[in-house]
């Protein structure tokens, strides 16, 4: 994970320079600029941090090794959630949000509903069914 930690760690660390750079050279009159280049290299920090987090849990992989073999990482990778359609039914949720923010905020009921629903059957979905544990 260190690997890829780094790439989000350099990201992070040239959008705070230029987010500086930016208020410098604005002035520090223009406030939603600064702001936003700010909050993306944030975003980056974020999951550079969420790496970290991970290699310290879960050690070193196999790909982070120089003298690793290829037959280390053979086998089951994860879990996934075969022919699943919840993925589909949480978009739609999210896809009627945004709509209300350009429509009307009436519309974010319904999309709070399938949103709901969405995330719940797609959470739920190996606790019944075909593929339940």
């Amino acid at each position: 994970m260190r690997t890829e930690a780094n790439i989000f760690i350099v990201p992070g660390v040239f959008f705070f320079i230029a987010g500086t750079a930016y208020g410098i050279f604005t002035h520090w009159s223009e406030w939603v600029g600064f702001t936003a280049i700010l909050l993306t290299g944030g975003m980056f920090a974020m999951v550079a941090v969420y790496f970290k987090m991970l290699e310290k849990r879960h050690g070193q992989r196999a790909e982070d090794r120089e003298d690793a073999e290829i037959s280390e990482d053979a086998g089951l990778q994860g879990t996934f959630a075969p022919w699943s359609w919840w993925p589909l039914v949480a978009g739609l949720g999210a896809a009627l949000a945004f709509v209300a923010l350009a429509v009307g905020w009436w519309i974010m009921v319904p999309a709070a509903v399938v949103g709901v629903i969405g995330l719940v059957g797609w959470v739920m979905e190996f606790s019944h069914g075909q593929h339940a544990h």
